[in-house]
């Protein structure tokens, strides 16, 4: 890993465009004012360049250069093939 570059886990919600993944990432937050944790979703575009996660996959992503208007992450592995059945 080059510099302070972002690594984030997250599970596989869309793989239906050619080399690019949507990678949901849930973190716990503290609401500013109720003083409570909070799950925060986000959904990140991630570049797949051989196309090996699947919807349902947990991946770890990390952060690189604007590859195009939305994606600015990279899929670096699959942590856990989805469960069948």
């Amino acid at each position: 890993m080059q510099g302070n570059k972002k690594v984030l886990e997250g599970i596989v919600t869309s793989d239906k465009m050619n080399k690019t993944r949507v990678v949901q990432v849930t973190s716990r937050k503290k609401h500013s004012f109720y003083d409570k944790i909070v799950k925060v979703n986000k959904k990140y575009k991630v570049h797949d360049e051989e196309n090996e996660s699947q919807q349902g996959d947990k991946v770890r992503i990390i952060e690189t250069r604007p590859l195009s208007k939305d994606k600015r992450y990279t899929l670096v592995k699959v942590i856990e093939k989805r469960k069948l059945g």
